[in-house]
């Protein structure tokens, strides 16, 4: 039976997985070179921009110190302006929030947690990595902010999920799981490619072509078959001296491994924003807003300041807040730039007409949560060989992270889940005490035993009900829509700046994008004025 090369190309996607499907086409030399698409240019404003044109600099209320708010400070200080940041909280970051010993956090549950993690252990409880191409690294270089590799895909970490099929419910490393997946995958199309199947859509030339490729990426033996034997997948007994040449783990049926579906998350690791090399700040993802709150200013930030209400007026922009002591105050500047969430700044009593009010409220809010959890042994790296990376899970836990840094330490934190949606709403729901017993219930069917043991202290967020935020991030139906363009517009004096704001959701590199646009076209009219 002949097929397209496109009906090919789907079938072996559907098949294998974004992986196998473009390694595929560069076998038939479709795919297109992997090139980094270049970051838009930025030029911050500077002060020659007044000096030199008689101008004065203006002065900016930023509503936020997370990063959107934060970046438009640092960037707009460059230039001279005169901005203070409003923000609720009693620390910078806004979600990029890392978890320290001696914290307190109250929920809108009402439950209070205070951190107990041992000196040096933390949590990242917001952002937790960098991708290479982000402008996030930019900042790092120049605000002096050391970073580390953060371990994002680990050849030793597991997958498992649920089911009835021979491979259901077991912990299998993802090595195993890649080279079974890739294998059998590779099999059936060299089997397809030598029955013929391709003779109408592939030369000779490019059938050959292929079955370079196929032998190679499945590791497939004589007569294009694929049996895990040559040690890819793992070993029962490893290589070592002398004799001792090693027991290759044997590999399931091809049956076991299409019915388990056990590589169905591994296009994951090919995403843009998710392939190696990842990054994080040497001792916890807050290494960023504080080296961004020290370069705008520490004395230009007020902490505990809780929005209350926005206006344009005819000469700038209003802001009633409530101070840290309780006092309700009013601020004006020549110009409002708002970071806070949009669902939040939906409920902030504003003169900026329907159309911005229908704007605010279109974005839905998404809720994710993570569970931290200090072992006082890391039987991850001593038992199973683990250092850093992500086990993935069709469990309610979605994932458990392995620390990537303090290696061979006598301690850690292990991120038990980060899990979003249903389940993220199911634990926010819960008490602290209930989410741990359910995490580590959970985490031990991955793991054994081992993993209730050693634990010596648990912190746990759940977004939906954390205070400032109550949400991971927000989703678009429409980000061509009117809704979405309303907010990229200023409205008056009043201006609007965020991750959502962006194509890089729940990204600190869609925050800081979106603020130095917000700055460019500030900048823009306040030089045309």
């Amino acid at each position: 039976m002949s097929v397209s090369r496109r009906s090919f190309l789907r079938g072996v996607g559907a098949t294998g997985g974004a992986g196998a499907m473009f390694g595929a086409m560069g076998a038939l030399g479709l795919a297109p070179a992997a090139v980094a698409a270049p970051t838009a240019a930025f030029t911050p404003p500077k002060p020659s921009d007044f000096s030199l044109t008689g101008r004065s600099a203006r002065t900016v209320l930023v509503l936020g110190a997370g990063i959107a708010g934060l970046t438009t400070a640092y960037e707009l200080g460059k230039a001279g302006y005169r901005v203070t940041l409003l923000e609720g909280r009693r620390r910078p970051g806004g979600r990029n929030w890392t978890v320290r010993g001696g914290d307190t956090e109250t929920d809108l549950n009402g439950e209070t947690q205070r951190v107990r993690f041992a000196e040096g252990q933390y949590m990242n409880a917001g952002p937790a990595r960098i991708p290479q191409h982000h402008v996030t690294m930019d900042y790092c270089r120049e605000l002096g902010v050391p970073l580390e590799p953060f371990v994002n895909q680990n050849a030793n970490a597991l997958v498992h999920y649920t089911g009835d099929t021979a491979l259901s419910n077991r912990s299998i490393t993802h090595r195993a799981a890649k080279a079974d997946t890739f294998g059998y995958v590779s099999e059936l199309l060299a089997k397809a490619t030598n029955a013929g199947a391709l003779d109408a859509e592939l030369t000779a030339e490019d059938q050959e072509a292929l079955l370079v490729f196929l032998r190679n990426f499945g590791d497939l033996s004589e007569g294009d078959r694929y049996t895990g034997g040559t040690g890819r997948r793992g070993y029962d007994v490893a290589p070592a001296a002398g004799l001792e040449s090693g027991t290759v783990s044997p590999a399931p049926s091809l049956e076991d491994v299409v019915r388990s579906g056990i590589g169905r998350n591994f296009s994951f690791e090919l995403g843009w924003s998710q392939a190696m090399m990842m990054f994080q700040p040497v001792g916890g993802m807050d290494r960023i807003p504080y080296a961004l709150e020290k370069a705008v200013g520490p004395s230009k930030v007020r902490y505990g300041c809780e929005v209350t209400g926005v206006r344009t007026t005819p000469t700038g922009g209003e802001v009633d807040y409530t101070d840290a002591a309780g006092v309700p105050r009013t601020a004006t500047a020549d110009f409002v730039v708002n970071t806070l969430p949009p669902h939040l700044a939906a409920r902030v009593p504003h003169n900026l007409g329907p159309g911005v009010q229908a704007a605010l409220e279109t974005p839905v809010p998404a809720p994710t949560g993570k569970i931290g959890l200090e072992y006082s042994r890391r039987w991850w790296e001593e038992d199973a060989r683990i250092y850093g990376g992500i086990t993935n899970t069709d469990l309610d836990l979605a994932g458990i992270w392995y620390p990537s840094s303090g290696y061979h330490g006598e301690r850690g934190v292990v991120v038990g889940y980060y899990n979003y949606g249903d389940a993220a709403r199911s634990y926010a729901a819960l008490p602290h005490a209930q989410r741990r017993q359910r995490a580590v219930v959970n985490g031990a069917k991955i793991h054994g035993d081992v993993y209730g043991k050693d634990i010596a202290s648990s912190f746990s967020v759940s977004w939906g009900v954390t205070r400032f935020s109550e949400a991971g991030w927000v989703g678009w139906a429409d980000q061509e829509g009117q809704a979405y363009r309303t907010l990229l517009a200023p409205q008056g004096n009043v201006y609007f700046a965020g991750d959502h704001l962006s194509h890089a959701i729940a990204w600190m590199h869609g925050a800081m994008t979106s603020a130095r646009a917000t700055v460019t076209a500030l900048h823009q009219r306040v030089m045309s004025s």
